[in-house]
C-alpha cells in the first residue's frame, strides 16, 4: 500500500515555497507519491493575475521534475464547472482504492475544516496533513485536530516557512523587478518566453 497525499492550489505560479512545503512534508510523513494539482481559474481573476490553466499546468511540471515522487495532476482543470475536494478525492479513491490518501492543508484551513462541503467524507476518504507555518498557535491546531479525530486521522507538521507568496512574485514581475530566487530557473524561464503576468522583456530583472 503506498502513502499518497494530494496538494492543491492555484500555483499561480508555482514558486519555491510550495516546493520546500512539498519536500517537508514528504520527508516528516514518509509519502511515496505527492499529486500537484492546480486548480481552476477563479472567475473574479483577470489574465494578469491568473496565468491561464495550461500555463499553469506546465510551470508545474517543470518544477516537479528533479522530485521523483512528485506527479502533477490535470484533474481539476479539466474538470467542468466547480471543484469540490470532496469530488476530487472521490476520483482519487477510485483510481488508488489500495492505497492510502492524505490531503494537504494550510494551519488556516484546518480551523474552518469542518465548514467545508462534505467535511465528514473527505476524512473518510483521506487522512490530514496540516503544516503550521507560524501563523496560528500549534496549540489552537491541536486542539482542532483533536476535535476531528472522532471523524478520521489528523496530523499536525511543522514547517519553518519561507517568506515568498505567488502575490508577491506576480507584484514583481509586473513592476520589472527581480524574482528569480523565488522560482526554479525553468519556470523562471518559462515565465518570461510566455509572457505571463505581464513580464518585462528584459533580462535584467531576472
Amino acid at each position: 500500500m503506498s502513502r499518497i497525499a494530494l496538494f492543491g492550489g492555484s500555483f499561480n505560479p508555482i514558486h519555491n515555497g510550495h516546493l520546500h512545503l512539498a519536500q517537508t512534508v514528504h520527508d516528516q510523513c514518509g509519502l511515496d507519491r505527492m499529486l500537484l494539482m492546480p486548480s481552476g481559474t477563479a472567475p473574479h481573476k483577470s489574465s494578469a493575475e491568473y496565468a491561464p490553466a495550461p500555463d499553469r499546468l506546465a510551470m508545474c511540471r517543470l518544477a516537479a521534475e528533479p522530485y521523483p515522487w512528485l506527479e502533477v495532476s490535470d484533474y481539476e482543470l479539466n474538470k467542468p464547472g466547480k471543484s469540490y475536494t470532496v469530488e476530487t478525492l472521490r476520483f482519487l479513491h477510485s483510481c488508488y482504492p489500495e492505497d492510502a490518501l492524505f490531503l494537504l492543508l494550510g494551519s488556516d484551513m484546518l480551523l474552518s475544516f469542518d465548514s467545508w462541503y462534505c467535511w465528514q467524507e473527505i476524512l473518510q476518504l483521506s487522512g490530514l496533513l496540516c503544516v503550521s507555518r507560524g501563523t496560528e498557535p500549534e496549540e489552537t491546531l491541536r486542539q482542532k485536530a483533536a476535535e476531528l479525530a472522532p471523524y478520521g486521522q489528523v496530523t499536525v507538521l511543522h514547517a519553518d516557512p519561507l517568506p515568498v507568496s505567488s502575490s508577491q512574485i506576480r507584484h514583481k514581475i509586473e513592476l520589472c523587478r527581480k524574482f528569480s530566487c523565488y522560482l526554479p530557473e525553468n519556470v523562471v524561464q518559462y515565465i518570461m518566453l510566455h509572457g505571463l503576468y505581464g513580464s518585462c522583456s528584459s533580462q535584467s530583472m531576472v
